[in-house]
């Protein structure tokens, strides 16, 4: 019986010439790359362990990571002493989050930095992220400008709705409503420090901003309440990074390999561009750059046909959700027998 493949590799011209020639190495990565998405992730879930419980195991060299929103949280758990623990109890917690029926604005936001415990438990994990001598966490958030900064929903909505148009003329008018906050490991500045695309502000992650840096990084507008005046990074109300850089369109990096684990085979560059069609990311900065995501067929046979998505909460029950999700993250295994083929010289998931 053939088996569906699983596992899809798009790798830009640089790096699928490094792949044919050297195979795929832990050792010529240097940049790691997680996207916002909300619960996309779940379907990634076995391979994000197999990643850092096997396939960067040994790593000695520093391995920056840049993560936004979902891809923030992940990768918080992967900076710490047992990645794959804290990565499966990060799991648990997204699938089994609940929301009860009319629970208020400020309730779904306390509900929702509940999760946040699974990944940092304790002080000592917080300390194993900051102090990674290897693994080094960075992440974006957005600090809201003008009327964006306003508290008011009304108001907030029609901001957002401003920014959507001025974004649609052209992304770089983004900068007038948000401002890119690169939060980077304090002891090792990374490849993409100096972004300059967009306003961009660096803050060196420290164990007093930690959990509200991620907690930012996940704050949807609208959704979630924005986290205010986050130590060392100054006064303000700061959202979601995937404001900012939904699936990143920057430049990762001119040496070595860029992985990118992504639940799609295509980067969108801003939150607000997801419904614009025609804006993609930039292929001069995917030049270098590993993307491993589901094969179509693979995704068919989920449940429900589909990877895990947001829109879940509310077109089914708690209990058909759950299951489904967990599903989902089992059947991720099939991702992680094809990253081992991949590892052992087949380049047959490799886009022609």
């Amino acid at each position: 019986m053939n088996r569906t493949p699983a596992l899809r590799v798009i790798a830009g011209p640089r790096a699928r010439a490094h792949i044919e020639k050297e195979g795929l190495r832990q050792q010529d990565i240097r940049v790691m790359v997680g996207a916002s998405g909300g619960p996309k992730w779940l379907a990634l879930a076995k391979l994000d362990e197999y990643l850092f419980g096997d396939f960067f195991n040994a790593r000695s060299a520093p391995l920056h990571l840049i993560g936004s929103s979902a891809g923030a949280w992940r990768f918080a758990c992967f900076a710490q002493t047992d990645p794959a623990a804290a990565s499966r109890r990060f799991a648990e917690a997204y699938q089994n989050i609940c929301f009860a029926p009319g629970m208020s604005f400020a309730e779904i936001t306390r509900h929702t930095h509940g999760l946040l415990d699974a990944v940092l438990p304790d002080d000592t994990a917080i300390q194993q992220v900051v102090n990674n001598p290897v693994i080094k966490l960075n992440l974006i958030a957005a600090r809201a400008r003008g009327i964006n900064a306003t508290r008011q929903r009304a108001l907030q909505a029609a901001g957002l709705g401003l920014t959507a148009l001025a974004n649609a003329l052209h992304r770089r008018t983004l900068g007038s409503f948000f401002e890119r906050v690169l939060f980077h490991a304090a002891d090792d500045q990374p490849p993409f420090y100096h972004l300059n695309d967009l306003p961009t502000r660096q803050v060196a992650l420290a164990t007093d901003n930690l959990r509200p840096a991620i907690l930012a990084s996940g704050a949807i507008p609208l959704v979630l309440s924005g986290i205010p005046d986050i130590p060392g990074a100054g006064p303000g109300i700061y959202y979601d990074g995937g404001i900012t850089d939904y699936h990143f369109d920057i430049p990762f990096s001119q040496d070595g390999l860029v992985l990118y684990p992504h639940f799609y085979p295509h980067a969108i560059p801003g939150w607000f561009d997801k419904a614009l069609k025609w804006r993609r990311a930039n292929p001069r900065h995917y030049d270098n750059v590993v993307m491993l995501c589901p094969t179509d067929e693979w995704i068919a046979q989920l449940p429900n046909g589909r990877i895990p998505d947001r829109r879940d909460f509310n077109r089914m029950t708690d209990t058909q959700r759950i299951h489904d999700w967990g599903e989902a993250m089992k059947r991720s295994e099939a991702l992680v027998e094809d990253m081992q083929r991949l590892q052992q010289g087949d380049l047959s998931a490799l886009d022609a």
